[in-house]
Protein backbone atom coordinates (compact mmCIF):
# COMPACT_ATOMS: atom_id res chain seq x y z
CA UNK A 1 0.00 0.00 0.00
CA UNK A 2 2.53 2.31 1.34
CA UNK A 3 5.19 1.06 -1.71
CA UNK A 4 5.48 4.43 -3.77
CA UNK A 5 5.44 6.85 -0.53
CA UNK A 6 8.08 4.99 1.14
CA UNK A 7 10.16 4.92 -2.25
CA UNK A 8 9.90 8.77 -2.25
CA UNK A 9 10.96 9.42 1.03
CA UNK A 10 13.42 6.98 1.40
CA UNK A 11 15.01 9.16 -1.98
CA UNK A 12 14.28 12.41 -0.33
CA UNK A 13 16.53 11.17 2.93
CA UNK A 14 19.60 9.72 1.17
CA UNK A 15 20.14 13.22 -0.35
CA UNK A 16 20.73 14.32 3.67
CA UNK A 17 23.11 11.65 3.92
CA UNK A 18 26.44 13.01 5.16
CA UNK A 19 25.96 16.22 5.26
CA UNK A 20 27.71 17.85 8.30
CA UNK A 21 25.06 20.32 9.01
CA UNK A 22 22.25 21.39 6.85
CA UNK A 23 21.07 24.56 5.18
CA UNK A 24 17.55 26.61 5.01
CA UNK A 25 17.91 25.55 0.93
CA UNK A 26 18.85 21.79 2.53
CA UNK A 27 15.37 21.78 4.67
CA UNK A 28 13.58 23.40 1.55
CA UNK A 29 14.44 21.07 -0.76
CA UNK A 30 13.70 18.60 1.67
CA UNK A 31 10.62 19.34 2.97
CA UNK A 32 9.70 19.95 -0.79
CA UNK A 33 9.87 16.45 -1.68
CA UNK A 34 8.09 15.46 1.10
CA UNK A 35 5.25 17.48 -0.04
CA UNK A 36 5.38 16.01 -3.33
CA UNK A 37 5.29 12.18 -2.00
CA UNK A 38 2.23 12.98 0.16
CA UNK A 39 0.37 14.58 -2.86
CA UNK A 40 1.34 11.73 -5.21
CA UNK A 41 -0.11 9.29 -2.09
CA UNK A 42 -3.21 10.51 -2.51
CA UNK A 43 -3.01 12.33 1.22
CA UNK A 44 -5.36 15.23 1.45
CA UNK A 45 -4.30 18.77 0.79
CA UNK A 46 -4.76 20.39 4.26
CA UNK A 47 -3.11 17.21 6.23
CA UNK A 48 -0.25 17.67 3.67
CA UNK A 49 -0.04 21.47 4.25
CA UNK A 50 -0.14 21.08 8.07
CA UNK A 51 2.64 18.22 8.00
CA UNK A 52 4.84 20.03 5.79
CA UNK A 53 4.74 23.27 8.22
CA UNK A 54 5.61 20.78 11.06
CA UNK A 55 8.11 19.11 9.92
CA UNK A 56 9.90 22.62 8.29
CA UNK A 57 9.85 24.46 11.41
CA UNK A 58 10.92 21.64 13.50
CA UNK A 59 13.72 20.74 11.23
CA UNK A 60 14.88 24.56 11.57
CA UNK A 61 15.13 24.71 15.24
CA UNK A 62 17.68 23.90 17.51
CA UNK A 63 16.89 20.18 17.84
CA UNK A 64 18.51 19.73 14.28
CA UNK A 65 21.36 22.67 14.62
CA UNK A 66 22.27 21.25 17.48
CA UNK A 67 22.27 17.88 16.62
CA UNK A 68 25.11 15.16 16.08
CA UNK A 69 23.72 13.86 13.00
CA UNK A 70 21.51 16.23 11.13
CA UNK A 71 20.21 13.98 8.62
CA UNK A 72 18.88 11.35 11.36
CA UNK A 73 17.15 14.41 13.24
CA UNK A 74 15.20 15.06 10.27
CA UNK A 75 14.28 11.19 9.47
CA UNK A 76 13.07 11.10 13.47
CA UNK A 77 11.16 14.58 13.11
CA UNK A 78 9.33 13.08 10.09
CA UNK A 79 9.11 9.34 11.66
CA UNK A 80 7.41 11.56 15.31
CA UNK A 81 5.31 13.44 12.55
CA UNK A 82 4.36 10.92 10.57
CA UNK A 83 2.65 9.13 13.85
CA UNK A 84 1.24 12.20 15.05
CA UNK A 85 -1.16 12.39 11.94
CA UNK A 86 -1.86 8.68 12.23
CA UNK A 87 -3.15 8.97 15.64
CA UNK A 88 -0.98 9.48 18.05
CA UNK A 89 -0.86 6.31 20.02
CA UNK A 90 -2.86 3.16 19.65
CA UNK A 91 -6.55 3.00 20.74
CA UNK A 92 -8.18 -0.15 21.85
CA UNK A 93 -11.66 -0.43 22.32
CA UNK A 94 -14.22 0.70 24.89
CA UNK A 95 -15.44 -2.20 27.05
CA UNK A 96 -18.83 -1.44 28.88
CA UNK A 97 -19.37 -1.85 32.65
CA UNK A 98 -22.38 -3.56 32.37
CA UNK A 99 -23.36 -6.08 30.18
CA UNK A 100 -22.26 -6.98 26.99
CA UNK A 101 -19.65 -4.59 24.58
CA UNK A 102 -21.56 -3.09 21.84
CA UNK A 103 -19.88 -2.32 18.26
CA UNK A 104 -21.69 -1.21 15.78
CA UNK A 105 -20.13 -1.01 12.20
CA UNK A 106 -20.90 1.72 9.20
CA UNK A 107 -19.63 2.86 6.23
CA UNK A 108 -20.34 2.73 2.24
CA UNK A 109 -21.06 -0.44 0.46
CA UNK A 110 -18.45 -2.29 -1.13
CA UNK A 111 -15.85 -1.31 1.33
CA UNK A 112 -16.23 -4.73 3.32
CA UNK A 113 -17.83 -4.18 6.45
CA UNK A 114 -19.47 -7.40 6.14
CA UNK A 115 -16.27 -9.19 5.78
CA UNK A 116 -14.53 -7.11 8.71
CA UNK A 117 -17.04 -7.95 11.15
CA UNK A 118 -16.03 -11.77 10.77
CA UNK A 119 -11.81 -10.50 11.40
CA UNK A 120 -13.12 -8.67 14.24
CA UNK A 121 -15.41 -11.61 15.77
CA UNK A 122 -12.17 -13.83 14.82
CA UNK A 123 -9.63 -11.28 16.66
CA UNK A 124 -12.13 -10.56 19.89
CA UNK A 125 -12.56 -14.35 20.02
CA UNK A 126 -8.40 -15.10 20.09
CA UNK A 127 -8.60 -12.56 23.10
CA UNK A 128 -10.40 -14.48 25.00
CA UNK A 129 -14.17 -12.63 24.42
CA UNK A 130 -17.42 -14.47 23.46
CA UNK A 131 -18.84 -12.58 20.46
CA UNK A 132 -21.96 -12.78 18.43
CA UNK A 133 -22.73 -10.86 14.89
CA UNK A 134 -25.78 -9.44 14.13
CA UNK A 135 -26.98 -8.88 10.76
CA UNK A 136 -28.80 -5.58 10.61
CA UNK A 137 -27.62 -5.09 6.58
CA UNK A 138 -31.60 -5.69 5.08
CA UNK A 139 -31.05 -3.73 1.94
CA UNK A 140 -28.32 -5.53 -0.29
CA UNK A 141 -29.29 -8.86 -1.96
CA UNK A 142 -27.82 -11.27 -0.06
CA UNK A 143 -25.55 -9.52 3.14
CA UNK A 144 -27.36 -11.81 5.53
CA UNK A 145 -26.14 -14.85 3.67
CA UNK A 146 -22.70 -13.88 3.44
CA UNK A 147 -22.66 -12.68 7.24
CA UNK A 148 -23.55 -16.15 7.96
CA UNK A 149 -20.77 -17.90 5.76
CA UNK A 150 -17.91 -15.46 7.50
CA UNK A 151 -19.74 -15.90 10.70
CA UNK A 152 -18.84 -19.59 9.98
CA UNK A 153 -15.26 -19.43 9.23
CA UNK A 154 -14.68 -17.30 12.32
CA UNK A 155 -16.11 -19.48 14.13
CA UNK A 156 -18.83 -17.07 15.62
CA UNK A 157 -22.54 -17.45 16.15
CA UNK A 158 -24.57 -14.91 13.89
CA UNK A 159 -28.05 -13.66 14.74
CA UNK A 160 -30.20 -13.13 11.47
CA UNK A 161 -34.22 -13.47 12.01
CA UNK A 162 -34.58 -12.20 8.85
CA UNK A 163 -33.34 -13.02 5.47
CA UNK A 164 -32.92 -9.76 4.29
CA UNK A 165 -33.11 -9.04 -0.30
CA UNK A 166 -32.21 -11.45 -2.29
CA UNK A 167 -32.78 -8.97 -5.39
CA UNK A 168 -32.29 -6.10 -6.27
CA UNK A 169 -36.44 -5.49 -6.95
CA UNK A 170 -37.46 -7.32 -3.55
CA UNK A 171 -38.32 -4.95 -0.64
CA UNK A 172 -36.29 -5.89 2.16
CA UNK A 173 -38.40 -7.63 4.85
CA UNK A 174 -37.93 -6.90 8.44
CA UNK A 175 -37.04 -3.35 10.38
CA UNK A 176 -33.05 -3.03 11.15
CA UNK A 177 -33.49 -1.05 14.26
CA UNK A 178 -35.90 -4.04 15.71
CA UNK A 179 -32.89 -6.75 14.65
CA UNK A 180 -30.52 -4.53 16.38
CA UNK A 181 -32.62 -4.38 19.24
CA UNK A 182 -32.97 -8.20 19.61
CA UNK A 183 -29.76 -9.43 18.64
CA UNK A 184 -28.30 -7.39 21.70
CA UNK A 185 -31.02 -8.83 24.24
CA UNK A 186 -30.27 -12.42 22.21
CA UNK A 187 -26.42 -11.52 23.62
CA UNK A 188 -27.69 -10.97 27.05
CA UNK A 189 -29.59 -14.39 27.33
CA UNK A 190 -26.77 -16.13 25.95
CA UNK A 191 -23.87 -14.70 27.56
CA UNK A 192 -22.30 -13.04 24.66
CA UNK A 193 -19.79 -10.43 26.15
CA UNK A 194 -19.48 -8.22 22.85
CA UNK A 195 -21.73 -7.76 20.19
CA UNK A 196 -20.91 -6.50 16.65
CA UNK A 197 -23.81 -5.08 14.99
CA UNK A 198 -22.93 -4.71 10.91
CA UNK A 199 -25.57 -2.45 9.23
CA UNK A 200 -26.48 -1.22 5.44
CA UNK A 201 -23.74 1.06 3.30
CA UNK A 202 -24.71 2.51 -0.05
CA UNK A 203 -22.91 3.37 -2.66
CA UNK A 204 -22.67 6.65 -1.85
CA UNK A 205 -23.76 9.04 1.50
CA UNK A 206 -27.58 9.51 1.37
CA UNK A 207 -30.12 10.67 3.77
CA UNK A 208 -32.18 7.57 4.30
CA UNK A 209 -28.82 5.72 4.94
CA UNK A 210 -27.64 7.59 7.85
CA UNK A 211 -31.18 7.80 9.12
CA UNK A 212 -31.68 4.57 9.38
CA UNK A 213 -28.19 4.21 11.35
CA UNK A 214 -29.01 7.23 13.43
CA UNK A 215 -31.76 4.73 14.62
CA UNK A 216 -29.71 1.78 15.52
CA UNK A 217 -27.26 3.53 17.22
CA UNK A 218 -29.83 5.26 19.67
CA UNK A 219 -31.83 2.13 19.81
CA UNK A 220 -28.34 -0.28 20.96
CA UNK A 221 -26.46 2.71 22.56
CA UNK A 222 -23.42 1.00 21.14
CA UNK A 223 -19.81 1.36 22.79
CA UNK A 224 -17.85 1.53 19.55
CA UNK A 225 -19.13 2.79 16.34
CA UNK A 226 -16.48 1.90 14.14
CA UNK A 227 -16.72 3.55 10.08
CA UNK A 228 -14.81 1.07 7.57
CA UNK A 229 -13.23 2.84 4.98
CA UNK A 230 -11.60 1.07 1.87
CA UNK A 231 -8.18 2.36 2.17
CA UNK A 232 -8.08 2.35 -2.06
CA UNK A 233 -10.38 5.47 -2.39
CA UNK A 234 -8.18 7.79 -2.14
CA UNK A 235 -8.81 12.22 -2.24
CA UNK A 236 -12.34 11.18 -1.79
CA UNK A 237 -11.54 9.23 1.46
CA UNK A 238 -12.04 12.46 3.55
CA UNK A 239 -15.49 14.22 2.25
CA UNK A 240 -16.50 10.36 3.33
CA UNK A 241 -14.85 10.13 6.34
CA UNK A 242 -16.43 13.50 7.46
CA UNK A 243 -20.29 13.09 6.39
CA UNK A 244 -20.32 9.88 8.55
CA UNK A 245 -18.85 11.52 10.86
CA UNK A 246 -21.44 14.21 11.21
CA UNK A 247 -24.63 11.37 11.04
CA UNK A 248 -23.38 8.60 12.92
CA UNK A 249 -20.54 10.60 15.16
CA UNK A 250 -18.36 7.48 15.05
CA UNK A 251 -15.84 6.87 17.33
CA UNK A 252 -12.94 4.73 15.23
CA UNK A 253 -11.81 4.20 12.25
CA UNK A 254 -11.22 0.41 10.27
CA UNK A 255 -9.03 0.65 7.21
CA UNK A 256 -10.08 -2.35 5.19
CA UNK A 257 -8.18 -3.10 1.53
CA UNK A 258 -4.92 -2.07 3.24
CA UNK A 259 -2.92 -4.85 1.24
CA UNK A 260 -4.07 -3.37 -2.23
CA UNK A 261 -1.70 -1.82 -4.56
CA UNK A 262 -3.17 1.71 -4.46
CA UNK A 263 -1.48 5.02 -2.69
CA UNK A 264 -2.57 4.65 0.87
CA UNK A 265 -3.34 8.34 1.30
CA UNK A 266 -6.69 7.72 3.13
CA UNK A 267 -5.03 6.29 6.10
CA UNK A 268 -3.02 9.10 6.67
CA UNK A 269 -5.94 11.44 6.22
CA UNK A 270 -9.00 10.30 8.33
CA UNK A 271 -7.39 10.03 11.73
CA UNK A 272 -6.02 13.99 11.39
CA UNK A 273 -9.06 15.21 9.85
CA UNK A 274 -11.28 13.79 11.82
CA UNK A 275 -9.86 13.67 14.73
CA UNK A 276 -10.67 9.82 15.16
CA UNK A 277 -8.20 7.33 16.12
CA UNK A 278 -7.66 4.69 13.29
CA UNK A 279 -8.33 1.42 15.49
CA UNK A 280 -7.55 -1.59 13.19
CA UNK A 281 -6.72 -2.33 9.75
CA UNK A 282 -7.61 -5.19 7.65
CA UNK A 283 -4.54 -6.63 5.71
CA UNK A 284 -5.97 -9.21 3.58
CA UNK A 285 -8.57 -11.84 1.99
CA UNK A 286 -8.22 -14.37 4.83
CA UNK A 287 -10.11 -14.07 8.08
CA UNK A 288 -7.06 -14.13 9.68
CA UNK A 289 -5.75 -10.82 8.13
CA UNK A 290 -6.47 -8.48 10.67
CA UNK A 291 -4.78 -6.29 13.16
CA UNK A 292 -4.94 -3.87 15.58
CA UNK A 293 -3.53 -0.30 13.73
CA UNK A 294 -0.04 0.77 16.00
CA UNK A 295 0.68 4.48 14.57
CA UNK A 296 3.99 3.88 15.68
CA UNK A 297 4.26 0.97 13.72
CA UNK A 298 2.82 1.94 10.64
CA UNK A 299 4.71 5.05 10.53
CA UNK A 300 7.64 3.03 10.94
CA UNK A 301 7.01 0.79 8.39
CA UNK A 302 5.94 3.55 5.72
CA UNK A 303 9.97 5.10 6.97
CA UNK A 304 11.26 1.19 6.00
CA UNK A 305 12.16 0.97 9.40
CA UNK A 306 10.51 -2.34 9.87
CA UNK A 307 8.01 -3.42 12.59
CA UNK A 308 9.51 -5.59 14.54
CA UNK A 309 7.26 -5.78 16.94
CA UNK A 310 4.21 -6.72 15.15
CA UNK A 311 6.53 -10.18 13.12
CA UNK A 312 7.36 -10.71 17.26
CA UNK A 313 3.49 -10.49 18.46
CA UNK A 314 2.74 -12.84 14.68
CA UNK A 315 5.63 -15.46 16.47
CA UNK A 316 4.74 -15.68 19.85
CA UNK A 317 0.71 -16.17 18.55
CA UNK A 318 1.14 -19.14 16.21
CA UNK A 319 5.03 -20.74 17.81
CA UNK A 320 4.78 -23.98 19.22
CA UNK A 321 6.59 -23.62 22.92
CA UNK A 322 6.83 -27.09 23.16
CA UNK A 323 8.95 -27.19 19.83
CA UNK A 324 10.90 -24.51 20.96
CA UNK A 325 11.25 -26.02 23.92
CA UNK A 326 12.92 -28.71 22.08
CA UNK A 327 15.29 -27.29 20.46
CA UNK A 328 16.60 -25.05 22.46
CA UNK A 329 17.46 -28.32 24.59
CA UNK A 330 19.02 -30.04 21.57
CA UNK A 331 20.88 -26.90 21.06
CA UNK A 332 21.75 -26.59 24.57
CA UNK A 333 23.18 -30.80 24.65
CA UNK A 334 25.24 -29.62 21.39
CA UNK A 335 22.90 -32.05 19.37
CA UNK A 336 22.75 -33.06 15.93
CA UNK A 337 20.72 -30.72 13.71
CA UNK A 338 18.35 -32.95 11.51
CA UNK A 339 16.29 -32.60 8.53
CA UNK A 340 13.36 -33.54 11.04
CA UNK A 341 14.08 -30.31 12.61
CA UNK A 342 14.74 -28.49 9.68
CA UNK A 343 10.85 -30.04 8.80
CA UNK A 344 9.65 -28.74 12.07
CA UNK A 345 11.16 -25.20 12.14
CA UNK A 346 9.67 -24.86 8.61
CA UNK A 347 6.04 -25.91 9.42
CA UNK A 348 6.75 -22.98 12.69
CA UNK A 349 7.31 -20.41 10.43
CA UNK A 350 4.61 -21.52 7.84
CA UNK A 351 2.02 -20.93 11.45
CA UNK A 352 3.19 -17.57 10.99
CA UNK A 353 1.59 -17.09 7.38
CA UNK A 354 2.90 -15.22 4.75
CA UNK A 355 6.86 -14.99 4.21
CA UNK A 356 6.48 -12.13 1.96
CA UNK A 357 4.63 -10.23 4.19
CA UNK A 358 7.33 -11.70 7.01
CA UNK A 359 9.90 -9.90 5.20
CA UNK A 360 8.51 -6.80 4.34
CA UNK A 361 8.34 -6.11 8.28
CA UNK A 362 12.03 -6.13 8.27
CA UNK A 363 14.00 -3.10 8.34
CA UNK A 364 15.38 -2.14 4.99
CA UNK A 365 12.93 -4.36 2.93
CA UNK A 366 11.96 -1.63 0.61
CA UNK A 367 15.74 -2.46 -0.81
CA UNK A 368 14.65 -5.75 -1.65
CA UNK A 369 11.33 -5.43 -2.31
CA UNK A 370 11.71 -6.50 -5.96
CA UNK A 371 13.46 -10.03 -4.71
CA UNK A 372 10.91 -10.25 -2.38
CA UNK A 373 7.56 -9.51 -4.84
CA UNK A 374 9.57 -12.40 -7.40
CA UNK A 375 9.64 -15.02 -4.29
CA UNK A 376 7.34 -17.81 -5.07
CA UNK A 377 5.47 -18.79 -1.79
CA UNK A 378 5.38 -22.41 -3.52
CA UNK A 379 8.89 -22.97 -2.83
CA UNK A 380 8.42 -24.00 0.91
CA UNK A 381 5.80 -26.75 -0.29
CA UNK A 382 8.66 -27.90 -2.71
CA UNK A 383 11.18 -27.87 0.14
CA UNK A 384 8.96 -29.26 2.43
CA UNK A 385 7.80 -32.67 -0.06
CA UNK A 386 11.43 -32.98 -0.90
CA UNK A 387 12.27 -33.49 2.64
CA UNK A 388 8.92 -35.94 3.37
CA UNK A 389 10.34 -37.74 0.45
CA UNK A 390 13.10 -39.20 2.43
CA UNK A 391 13.02 -42.11 4.50
CA UNK A 392 12.93 -41.44 8.19
CA UNK A 393 16.93 -42.43 8.17
CA UNK A 394 18.27 -40.47 5.25
CA UNK A 395 16.49 -37.34 7.68
CA UNK A 396 18.52 -38.14 10.47
CA UNK A 397 22.02 -39.03 8.35
CA UNK A 398 22.16 -37.04 4.99
CA UNK A 399 25.53 -37.86 4.32
CA UNK A 400 24.13 -41.04 3.05
CA UNK A 401 22.34 -39.71 0.31
CA UNK A 402 23.87 -40.72 -2.91
CA UNK A 403 22.85 -40.62 -6.51
CA UNK A 404 20.35 -43.29 -6.87
CA UNK A 405 18.73 -42.06 -3.55
CA UNK A 406 18.69 -38.13 -4.77
CA UNK A 407 17.12 -39.42 -8.11
CA UNK A 408 14.52 -41.14 -6.29
CA UNK A 409 13.75 -38.42 -4.21
CA UNK A 410 13.39 -36.11 -6.77
CA UNK A 411 10.97 -38.48 -8.40
CA UNK A 412 8.94 -38.70 -5.01
CA UNK A 413 8.54 -34.81 -4.36
CA UNK A 414 8.22 -33.82 -8.52
CA UNK A 415 11.65 -32.05 -8.65
CA UNK A 416 14.61 -31.77 -10.36
CA UNK A 417 17.85 -33.58 -9.17
CA UNK A 418 19.47 -29.90 -8.97
CA UNK A 419 16.66 -29.15 -6.69
CA UNK A 420 17.19 -31.76 -4.07
CA UNK A 421 21.30 -31.55 -4.28
CA UNK A 422 20.65 -27.33 -3.70
CA UNK A 423 18.42 -28.16 -0.44
CA UNK A 424 20.77 -30.78 1.27
CA UNK A 425 24.11 -28.25 0.37
CA UNK A 426 22.04 -25.55 2.06
CA UNK A 427 21.34 -27.45 4.66
CA UNK A 428 24.87 -28.87 5.21
CA UNK A 429 25.31 -24.97 5.76
CA UNK A 430 22.77 -24.61 8.08
CA UNK A 431 23.69 -27.50 10.17
CA UNK A 432 27.58 -26.13 10.16
CA UNK A 433 26.78 -23.12 11.33
CA UNK A 434 24.42 -24.44 14.19
CA UNK A 435 27.11 -26.68 15.55
CA UNK A 436 29.46 -23.63 15.82
CA UNK A 437 26.87 -21.74 17.58
CA UNK A 438 25.98 -24.81 20.44
CA UNK A 439 30.04 -25.03 20.72
CA UNK A 440 30.30 -21.30 21.81
CA UNK A 441 31.70 -19.90 18.24
CA UNK A 442 28.73 -18.04 17.39
CA UNK A 443 27.72 -16.72 14.10
CA UNK A 444 30.81 -16.39 11.71
CA UNK A 445 32.40 -13.38 13.01
CA UNK A 446 31.02 -12.83 15.94
CA UNK A 447 31.95 -13.68 19.88
CA UNK A 448 30.65 -16.94 21.68
CA UNK A 449 26.96 -16.92 22.77
CA UNK A 450 26.44 -16.64 26.70
CA UNK A 451 25.21 -19.79 28.14
CA UNK A 452 26.30 -21.84 25.40
CA UNK A 453 29.93 -22.65 26.51
CA UNK A 454 31.53 -19.62 24.74
CA UNK A 455 31.46 -17.37 27.86
CA UNK A 456 30.82 -14.37 25.19
CA UNK A 457 34.28 -15.02 24.46
CA UNK A 458 36.76 -16.11 22.75
CA UNK A 459 36.63 -20.11 22.31
CA UNK A 460 39.18 -22.20 24.66
CA UNK A 461 42.18 -23.36 22.52
CA UNK A 462 41.20 -20.35 20.07
CA UNK A 463 44.57 -18.41 18.88
CA UNK A 464 45.07 -15.57 20.06
CA UNK A 465 44.74 -11.94 18.11
CA UNK A 466 48.42 -11.48 15.95
CA UNK A 467 50.37 -8.78 17.65
CA UNK A 468 50.36 -5.18 16.78
CA UNK A 469 53.11 -4.48 14.67
CA UNK A 470 55.41 -2.01 15.98
CA UNK A 471 56.12 1.69 13.89
CA UNK A 472 59.22 2.07 12.46
CA UNK A 473 61.68 4.36 14.12
CA UNK A 474 62.30 5.50 10.24
CA UNK A 475 59.87 9.02 10.30
CA UNK A 476 59.61 8.55 6.28
CA UNK A 477 59.18 4.90 6.80
CA UNK A 478 56.82 5.40 9.76
CA UNK A 479 54.54 7.94 7.97
CA UNK A 480 54.49 5.26 4.69
CA UNK A 481 53.17 2.86 7.09
CA UNK A 482 50.34 5.52 8.45
CA UNK A 483 49.11 6.16 4.70
CA UNK A 484 48.76 2.56 4.07
CA UNK A 485 47.66 1.89 7.14
CA UNK A 486 44.50 4.69 6.76
CA UNK A 487 44.12 2.97 2.86
CA UNK A 488 43.52 -0.49 4.47
CA UNK A 489 40.83 0.98 6.62
CA UNK A 490 39.23 2.93 3.67
CA UNK A 491 39.02 -0.07 1.66
CA UNK A 492 37.28 -2.16 4.26
CA UNK A 493 34.96 0.98 4.84
CA UNK A 494 33.80 0.81 1.73
CA UNK A 495 33.56 -3.28 1.44
CA UNK A 496 30.87 -3.32 4.81
CA UNK A 497 27.35 -3.75 4.00
CA UNK A 498 24.71 -1.32 5.74
CA UNK A 499 21.55 -1.43 6.70
CA UNK A 500 18.18 0.68 5.69
CA UNK A 501 19.11 3.54 3.56
CA UNK A 502 18.58 6.22 6.46
CA UNK A 503 19.55 5.67 10.48
CA UNK A 504 22.82 5.00 9.47
CA UNK A 505 25.26 6.44 7.86
CA UNK A 506 26.58 4.77 4.69
CA UNK A 507 25.52 3.26 1.18
CA UNK A 508 22.09 1.12 0.14
CA UNK A 509 21.23 -2.12 1.53
CA UNK A 510 22.96 -5.02 -1.02
CA UNK A 511 22.18 -8.44 -0.34
CA UNK A 512 25.28 -9.47 -2.40
CA UNK A 513 27.30 -7.24 -0.11
CA UNK A 514 26.59 -9.90 2.55
CA UNK A 515 27.97 -13.00 3.79
CA UNK A 516 24.95 -14.84 2.81
CA UNK A 517 24.49 -18.90 2.53
CA UNK A 518 25.44 -20.17 -1.09
CA UNK A 519 21.50 -20.27 -2.70
CA UNK A 520 19.98 -17.27 -0.77
CA UNK A 521 19.26 -15.40 -4.15
CA UNK A 522 17.01 -18.41 -5.19
CA UNK A 523 15.46 -18.82 -2.25
CA UNK A 524 14.69 -14.67 -2.69
CA UNK A 525 13.29 -15.67 -5.99
CA UNK A 526 16.45 -13.64 -7.35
Amino acid sequence: MFNSLSDRLTATFKNLRGKGRLTEADVDATVREIRRALLDADVAVPVVREFTGQVRERALGAEVSGALNPSQQIVKIVNEELVEILGGETRRIRKAKTGPTIIMLAGLQGAGKTTLAGKLAKWLKGQGHSPILVACDLQRPNAVTQLQVVGQRAGVPVFAPHPGATSELEHPAGDPVAVARAGVEEARQKLHDVVIVDTAGRLGVDADMMEQARQIRRAIVPNEVLFVIDAMIGQDAVNTAMAFDEGVNFTGVVLSKLDGDARGGAALSVASVTGKPVMFASTGEGVDDFEMFHPDRMASRILDMGDVLTLIEQAEKSWDKDEAARMAKKFADQEDFTLDDFLAQMQQIRNMGSMKKMLMMMPGAQNIRQQLEQFDEREIDRVEAIVRSMTPHERLAPKIINGSRRARIARGSGVHVSEVNGLLERFGQAQKMMKKMAQGGGMPGMPGMPGMGGGGGARKGAKSAPKKKARSGNPAKAAQELRDAEARRATAAKALPTGASFGQQGGDFDPSQMNLPKGFDKFLGK
